[in-house]
């Protein structure tokens, strides 16, 4: 081992060191971390239950997690990115390029002239989230559901929808479902549930959910959508960021896209980093993060040439409580950046 690895190591045993703390005061079941930098190194670590009812186990560096929202930028983004590189679709061209029926009763609809940047951008007037899984769950009753709803307008929000309307774009694209799109190895719409940490006791579908997407509507829209349905082990997740800083996931052009701002705090599918969010306050200005509701979340820092990975199941086995997320992910982005720094001594 060399002594570049072995200090990364010794990063991420000092940044664990805030989850491990969480998961002895029973804020979340288990976490996962994992770091990655832009010459390929890479240490992860990991501790505590992928499962607590109905009965215990334990989780690895192999537990698959669901990925929740980091679907929106490891796939639906990347996916919409690369049918750009290969001048299928244009970044500022409008949804209905592709979905010519988007709100077709109403050639004046507000949704007709949203585009693929606005849509990635979260720079659009339609809602945060709606609870489309109560009107039914056969899938494409629900996306023609999705695509004709007069959307209720407001300012810009971060939106599920944004994303839906994304995915239902790439399945007319490529002619597949999203569930049926092959990724990387370690990613899946499909995991095997016994591989996987238990998210929510979820009393719609009246079970504890293992193996299949959290969200309502990913799952009522089929199992994946553009805004939510991917599971990933800690190596997939980190194989996707060292393919960001190293150039191999995206062309230069997407890579400058989901770098440059759109907004104050978005780029084209990604947060960008600023004061008091999820990342931590040490990170460069050159970091793009995102975060999933099941407690997971990826920063990468192409500054640094660093990237890292918290994966848990906090939702475990009810959302509703504080499992003070934010303090920790917060927590860990301080610490991974302090010690990769030297500020910190190791």
């Amino acid at each position: 081992m060399s002594l570049e690895t072995m200090c990364l190591e010794q990063i991420v045993d000092q940044a664990f060191l805030p989850a491990a703390a969480a998961i002895a005061r029973r804020d979340i079941p288990g976490a996962v971390l994992g770091i990655v930098t832009a010459d390929g190194r890479r240490a992860v670590r990991w501790n505590g239950l992928a499962q607590i009812v109905p009965h215990e186990e334990s989780l690895s560096r192999e537990t698959w997690f669901d990925l929740a929202s980091l679907t929106k930028v490891i796939f639906t983004t990347t996916a919409i990115l690369t049918l750009v590189e290969e001048g299928r679709i244009a970044l500022d061209d409008p949804l209905i390029a592709v979905i010519p029926d988007l709100r077709q009763y109403d050639m004046n609809a507000a949704e007709r002239r949203l585009t693929f940047r606005q849509c990635l951008a979260h720079r659009t007037h339609l809602p945060a989230v709606e609870p489309l899984y109560t009107y039914g769950q056969d899938p494409n009753t629900l996306r023609a559901f999705i695509l004709q709803r007069v959307w209720r307008s407001g300012p810009p929000v971060y939106s599920d929808i944004n994303f839906m309307l994304l995915g239902i774009a790439i399945e007319r694209i490529t002619g597949r479902p999203l569930i049926e799109h092959p990724l990387p190895r370690n990613l899946s719409f499909r995991p095997d549930p016994h591989l996987c940490a238990a998210t929510e006791n979820c009393t719609w579908r009246g079970r504890v959910i293992r193996g299949e997407v959290h969200d309502e509507n990913a799952f009522a829209l089929g199992g994946a959508s553009g805004h939510a349905g991917l599971f990933g082990t800690i190596d997939g997740v980190l194989d996707f960021a060292g393919g960001l800083l190293d150039g191999s996931v995206l062309s230069a052009p997407s890579l400058a896209a989901v770098r440059t701002r759109e907004s104050e705090k978005r780029t084209v599918g990604w947060e960008g980093s600023s004061s008091g969010w999820h990342g931590g306050d040490a990170c460069s200005p050159m970091t793009i993060g995102h975060t999933g509701f099941t407690g997971t979340g990826l920063w990468v820092d192409f500054e640094r040439g660093l990237a890292w990975a918290l994966l848990t199941n906090r939702v475990h086995p009810s959302r509703h409580k504080d499992s003070g997320i934010l303090d920790l992910r917060r927590a860990t982005g301080e610490q991974v950046i302090a010690l990769f720094d030297g500020r910190t001594r190791l």
